[in-house]
């Protein structure tokens, strides 16, 4: 897992919910810090914010896409980004999921899992 979000407060929410799940987990601070690091990492998902300096969400998930070694990674933005047209926007970047901040860490878990291709356990 690869969290990217410039806010701290959230980038470890997620991160220590991911790894209360028994996700190994990477963070990034932005989606240049994304972009430098996801080859290293490879990550299974990347959560990623869209509201960032440096480089922001859309244009992360347009690169993601763009390059072979990591077209495959699945994403899933997390945003406070609600509108339809944010939505649509993110389908056509194509990212895999869209959450809304503020966001249920059990469906961000659930829908992690999903496309990590993870198993739930016995209690989900």
């Amino acid at each position: 897992m690869l969290v990217v979000d410039d806010d701290e407060v959230i980038r470890q929410l997620i991160a220590v919910n991911l790894e209360l799940e028994g996700f190994e987990v990477f963070t990034a601070v932005d989606g240049q810090d994304c972009l430098d690091r996801v080859v290293a990492v490879q990550p299974d998902v990347i959560t990623l914010d869209v509201m960032m300096p440096r480089l922001d969400g859309w244009v992360t998930a347009t690169q993601l896409r763009r390059n072979p070694l990591t077209s495959a990674i699945r994403v899933v933005l997390i945003t406070a980004r609600a509108q339809e047209d944010d939505r649509d926007r993110g389908r056509q970047v194509g990212v895999d999921a869209y959450l809304t901040k503020p966001f249920d860490p059990a469906e961000m878990i659930r829908v992690v899992r999903e496309l990590a291709g993870t198993s739930s356990t016995a209690f989900d």
